[in-house]
């Protein structure tokens, strides 16, 4: 047993994301793990581009209001300690809502060496940002 290397913040890279996102990489599996677990910060109004993760992800809000995506139009509104899962290949996005900072915990699988976990995409509109949104009631 022993302490994992600490890493800094990075600032995520403004081609995947739109507005100001942080990320700290919790644990970044080496074979044979493949999780990837992410805390990412978001400020308001700020979210990812449309993207899907060949083996899916996870996302467990921590703070804040997240919007989840989806390219049907659905848009879920989760809330601290709730957790959205994102099947393998769906195309989605995730942020925070535009009232306040959101952070969540981003868990997702490698596939092994030079195999791509994840797939981006274009920005998301405002107009599939600002749609209702669906609440776990």
């Amino acid at each position: 047993m022993e302490f994992a290397e600490r890493r800094p913040t990075t600032k995520a890279p403004a081609e995947w994301f739109t507005g100001d996102v942080w990320f700290d990489v919790v644990h970044a599996g080496q074979e044979p793990s493949r999780m990837r677990v992410n805390l990412v910060r978001f400020s308001p109004g700020s979210r990812t581009h449309w993207h899907s993760h060949i083996l899916g992800q996870t996302l467990h809000v921590v703070s804040g209001t997240a919007l989840v995506g989806t390219r049907d139009g659905r848009v879920l509104e989760a809330r601290p300690g709730e957790t959205v899962t994102c099947p393998p290949g769906e195309e989605h996005w995730h942020g925070a809502a535009p009232e306040s900072f959101m952070e969540h915990f981003a868990l997702w699988e490698g596939v092994g060496e030079d195999t791509p976990e994840t797939e981006w995409h274009e920005a998301v509109t405002a107009g599939q940002y600002g749609r209702p949104r669906t609440t776990s009631g």
